[in-house]
């Protein structure tokens, strides 16, 4: 590529507010690759950058904290001997609301050509990928799953697929609906937690689940999800609890003798090994996220996706930045 050719990039230059710089693009480092990005999730885990806290610096690096990236590689790095110009991948890498970023080849996925015309979010898909892989989802039991937004949908996918009866609890009606769209066998409102938790005994017997997902990642979602544990059950935490300390009740943990999951993973091979798992899984049929991609948005409107990720008006799930 070269040199004169300009690469636009988002910047959150301040809290609620976006700018467009342009650059010329990065090169690729010795075991690197360069990315001409056709799309980047917008990922909840960045919005609090975005609202602003006292502990962030502004204005952020161009294309930050984007890291829900794919498209085509455009430039690589010496040393890289698998990967080339014009290979469709997605990629870990953490500066993706732009045009352009850089990637560690070993940080990057190669797409099939069954998922040309796709969009595809690799870093949430392997996620999902590996909090079902820890939940340890078997057939003929019954699954709930707190929180049916874009994680939740994709796990009730991934525990249907594996057998599961499952049970899907949210406090919007739209996101029951999806929730019932992406296979649950009964879907729940969590406006009343009291009749929610007793809706879900109902279901069980009155012995609670076996394996409960909370994707929430709020305190009134772990209180919820805590209490539909059955005796000797798994609850599976995969909701970001980024804001500090949570409360729990340790008397009912430990009454029941749950096991409790931090599905998060911080470990580059897992997050890889969790993306190859995604890309095996949607090209089989076990996962679909394409009816989760509900809103769509320009680069030059990155801070609209944001808006529309906090306040989740009807229709939305999963807003993509496609370049």
């Amino acid at each position: 590529m070269s040199r004169s050719v300009q690469s636009r990039s988002a910047v959150i230059a301040a809290p609620l507010q976006v700018a467009i710089t342009q650059r010329t693009p990065p090169e690729p480092a010795p075991g690197q690759v360069r990315i001409r990005l056709a799309g980047c999730g917008i990922c909840a885990s960045n919005l609090p950058l975005w609202q602003g806290r006292e502990w962030f610096r502004y204005p952020q690096p161009p294309g930050a904290p984007g890291h829900e990236g794919w498209g085509e590689i455009d430039a690589v790095g010496d040393g890289v001997g698998d990967l080339h110009a014009g290979d469709r991948v997605a990629a870990l890498s953490y500066h993706a609301y732009a045009e352009h970023d850089i990637a560690e080849a070993d940080a990057v996925v190669p797409l099939p050509a069954a998922l040309r015309d796709r969009p595809f979010p690799g870093e949430p898909l392997g996620c999902a990928m590996n909090i079902f892989a820890r939940s340890d989802i078997r057939a003929g039991q019954t699954v709930a799953v707190v929180g049916a937004g874009f994680l939740g949908g994709l796990l009730i996918q991934l525990a249907k697929d594996a057998g599961a009866r499952v049970l899907a609890l949210s406090r919007r009606p739209y996101s029951l609906d999806v929730a019932a769209a992406m296979g649950a066998d009964h879907v729940i409102p969590t406006s009343d937690p009291e009749v929610a938790a007793a809706r879900v005994r109902d279901l069980s017997d009155g012995r609670g689940c076996e394996r409960v997902i909370e994707t929430g990642g709020v305190q009134p979602t772990l209180d919820l999800a805590s209490r539909l544990v059955a005796e000797r059950g798994r609850l599976v935490i995969a909701g970001f609890h980024q804001d500090g300390p949570r409360r729990v009740d340790m008397q009912q943990w430990n009454w029941l003798g749950i096991d409790v999951v931090n599905a998060h993973e911080r470990e580059p091979a897992r997050y890889l090994a969790g993306l190859r798992a995604a890309v095996d899984a949607v090209c089989n049929g076990r996962l679909d996220p394409q009816p989760l991609f509900t809103h769509r948005f320009a680069l030059d409107r990155l801070d609209a996706g944001f808006r529309a990720l906090h306040e989740r008006p009807d229709g939305f799930v999963k807003g993509l930045l496609l370049l």
